[in-house]
């Protein structure tokens, strides 16, 4: 059995740079975690790809929400994806619906076409859509290489049936990827259950605020999100054991 491949979703910088030293194979790159994911800075993009060689895939997703986007959203997506493929990035993740709940495939094979030589991936919106063996096949259709989700259910440790009827119908034509919810307990059971060759987790750690003054008549909570170093390299020791 080949090494399952391990994908860390990182919401800033040093985030970044800290899974990929814990021994990440590839980063999700997005801002604002508390909205899932959202497109990076165009500044923070310009850093990372400078400091890393391993490879980083930005979210293009321009705002939180739902996946059905008007088509001043949709222009703003194309807009990012010509930023992230002229600073070299290997890849993008996209999601794209239709009000009905059908994989929006025009505009998804738009962008994906408009993103070559990088690779795409198919993100959670997948979750969200009507029929997800039909959904398989659209995005296939759109020339996407990698599915990301959960089995329609929020930790896909509990969607293990659909995962793995998802990698069955997959084959070898794209890459599903299950994520949300996994950890070092749990990913050995995933992998085992499902056959699947790449998992995702966000290994996200809540961290204080490291300002010496905090003024203390205002209520904001300053604390960031940064990885959990040690539950990344758990996951990877836990890979090891079933590759």
């Amino acid at each position: 059995m080949s090494k399952v491949l391990l994908e860390i979703a990182a919401f800033n910088i040093e985030a970044a740079l800290n899974a990929l030293a814990a021994g990440a194979d590839r980063i999700e790159f997005c801002e604002n975690p508390m909205e899932g994911g959202t497109t990076p800075s165009f500044g923070s993009l310009a850093n990372l790809i400078s400091l890393t060689t391993k490879p980083v895939f930005p979210i293009i997703r321009p705002r939180g929400g739902d996946f059905f986007y008007t088509e001043n959203e949709f222009n703003a997506m194309r807009s990012d994806v010509l930023i992230i493929r002229k600073l070299d990035y290997p890849g993008i993740v996209i999601g794209l619906l239709k009000a009905d709940g059908n994989i929006d495939t025009e505009r998804t094979k738009r962008l994906v076409d408009l993103a070559s030589p990088m690779e795409v991936t198919f993100h959670r919106a997948f979750d969200r859509c009507i029929d997800p063996f039909q959904a398989l096949e659209d995005i296939i259709s759109t020339g996407c290489k990698r599915i990301l989700t959960s089995g329609q259910v929020p930790n896909a440790a509990d969607g293990l049936p659909l995962l793995q009827k998802l990698v069955e119908q997959a084959g070898d034509r794209i890459m599903i990827i299950p994520g949300s919810g996994v950890r070092s307990n749990n990913i050995n059971e995933i992998i085992q259950s499902t056959g699947a060759k790449e998992m995702h987790s966000s290994a996200r750690k809540a961290m204080p605020s490291k300002m010496a003054f905090n003024q203390p008549t205002m209520q904001e909570n300053m604390q960031y999100f940064d990885v959990d170093v040690d539950e990344i390299k758990a996951m990877i020791q836990a890979i090891n054991t079933t590759s």
